[in-house]
């Protein structure tokens, strides 16, 4: 498989993994916090990673160190709380196509502080995946008028740190391997996220089954739809563009409709169009 397929074998595997971890976060809040939710994944994902990726560590320099750190708070610990927060008030397929809007802030964040080029084709693919987004909230926000919509900017906040992370990745971390990224993140992030974990009540709750059955759902979570899923995007970003990697988030509430099918939901005749048109956005922002 050449390079141009792969990226989009990346880039569906992805929307897969991602599309169904907003119905893997729903169920972790059903017996969780979601400062817990936030805290177990990022565990999760942590301990999976430092099993299969410790000896990659080593190829990470002193220099690198500060870039993998700061990533690791724009790309993973501030987004996993900001998600699990969002959900207690909206719900996870409306979520799920907020989360869209990272392309859009990476494009404007990597002309503005990055200095990073795009083509004229990728602009327009991000703005026509945008149009999609906004028909599929709209109809969303028709159909569910008791959520509350001020936590949506908890997700648009998110969705400017992925912003972030995709810029420092793509400018200062491309001679580094994906693993090694990400491994190190989490490396990072393992000793902040037990610290606000046992602030929580998790001693008294950790024996409930309903409990017990949410912090399996969160392992699902930490581990492919983080720890594995992180590693793959992260090569992503580097064998294409930020534009295009980020691009796998208008193919997120797409998976996240289908798995609300199966949670009783039903798609409307404008969340189908406005999905067509997101992936004609896609299309167009992997045009170089």
């Amino acid at each position: 498989m050449d390079a141009k397929q792969l990226k989009w074998a990346y880039l569906f595997v992805l929307s897969l993994i991602w599309g169904s971890s907003f119905i893997l976060i729903k169920r972790g809040l059903v017996g969780l916090t979601a400062v817990q939710v936030g805290s177990f994944r990022i565990i999760f994902a942590a301990l999976f990673l430092l099993i299969v990726g410790f000896k990659s560590l080593k190829k990470i320099s002193r220099r690198q160190w500060k870039f993998v750190a700061i990533t690791s708070l724009f790309g993973t610990f501030t987004p996993a709380y900001l998600f699990a927060i969002a959900e207690t008030e909206v719900d996870s397929s409306i979520v799920a196509i907020l989360n869209s809007l990272t392309p859009l802030n990476t494009l404007v964040l990597g002309i503005i502080a990055f200095g990073i080029q795009f083509q004229k084709r990728q602009v327009l693919g991000v703005f026509v995946g945008l149009i999609g987004c906004l028909l599929l909230v709209l109809s969303g926000a028709s159909a569910h008028p008791g959520q509350n919509y001020y936590y949506v900017v908890l997700v648009v906040i998110a969705t400017i740190c992925y912003a972030i992370n995709v810029n420092l990745i793509k400018k200062y971390l491309s001679d580094l391997n994906s693993l090694s990224i990400t491994t190190g993140n989490f490396a990072v992030l393992l000793l902040p996220a037990l610290i606000i974990l046992s602030t929580t009540d998790i001693s008294q709750r950790i024996n409930i089954d309903i409990t017990q059955h949410s912090i399996y759902f969160v392992m699902i979570l930490g581990v492919l739809g983080t720890g594995i899923a992180n590693v793959v995007f992260f090569k992503l970003i580097q064998m294409s563009s930020p534009v295009f990697a980020t691009s796998v988030t208008y193919l997120i509430p797409i998976v996240a409709f289908f798995w609300g099918l199966l949670d009783n939901e039903m798609l409307t005749p404008i969340q189908f169009f406005g999905a067509f048109i997101i992936l004609i956005g896609v299309y167009l922002s992997a045009k170089k």
